[in-house]
């Protein structure tokens, strides 16, 4: 099977470290595209940005149904254009937060997600809540790190993201740390092991998810909510 992996900003290194970690936990029948747009923000960690990215990512989606893969992964904890990139796909599309967050539901009472900036900690606790799974959130905690402090500073984030995760443990009732960054892919065995808790990488896992349903075939409802647009002129 074909999968396509989208970082849906342009940095080079996310993309690369995003590569190195998958290509070690994928199917060995699985052939894995590990790509980013050319134009777009370097990093996202606003809302702006976001619909900055998406215009950009939504070409390479295009692409991933016309080189015939069988699935695509949204590599950004935001989930940008995960609707419109599933209207404009005949091949599943999984965003990495939404398909983490209802396995950590699987896992344990409540999950904390790691974020980067506190500035996001509503946006992710309003993402939550539309999810329907408000019930199941202990918390979201910030790093106090910018997105490409977390890709170039590795030994940093993991240290900043061991001392988050144990307060969210200790003080939330964390039973799932959710590693709500693309960047902080492969960081989480280390945690799993010293906290005793389930730990997700979304990136792993929505790959897992991803192989599985390939392999039965499952696919998007075309019927309504993810309709293709109607054909029209843009200008």
């Amino acid at each position: 099977m074909k999968i396509m992996v989208i970082n849906p900003n342009t940095s080079s290194s996310m993309t690369e470290h995003l590569r190195k970690v998958l290509e070690e936990r994928k199917r060995p029948d699985t052939q894995l595209s590990v790509v980013n747009p050319e134009h777009g923000p370097l990093t996202i960690e606003s809302a702006f940005e976001e619909s900055w990215a998406t215009v950009n990512m939504l070409g390479l989606v295009k692409k991933a149904n016309q080189d015939g893969f069988d699935g695509i992964i949204i590599a950004c904890f935001s989930d940008p254009g995960l609707r419109a990139s599933r209207e404009i796909s005949d091949i599943p599309v999984f965003g990495i937060m939404e398909t983490s967050l209802h396995i950590a539901c699987m896992l344990g009472s409540r999950f904390t997600i790691i974020t980067n900036r506190r500035e996001r900690v509503p946006h992710k606790v309003q993402q939550v809540h539309e999810l329907g799974l408000g019930n199941f959130l202990a918390s979201v905690r910030p790093l106090n790190l910018s997105v490409q402090e977390t890709d170039s500073n590795p030994q940093v984030a993991k240290r900043r993201i061991m001392e988050v995760s144990r307060s969210a443990v200790e003080e939330d009732g964390a039973e799932v740390i959710v590693l709500g960054c693309a960047g902080m892919a492969g960081y989480e065995e280390e945690i799993e092991k010293e906290l005793k808790v389930a730990v997700l990488d979304p990136s792993t896992v929505t790959l897992k998810f991803a192989e599985a349903l390939a392999e039965i075939g499952l696919r998007h409802s075309k019927l309504g909510l993810f309709a293709r647009p109607p054909e029209k002129e843009f200008k």
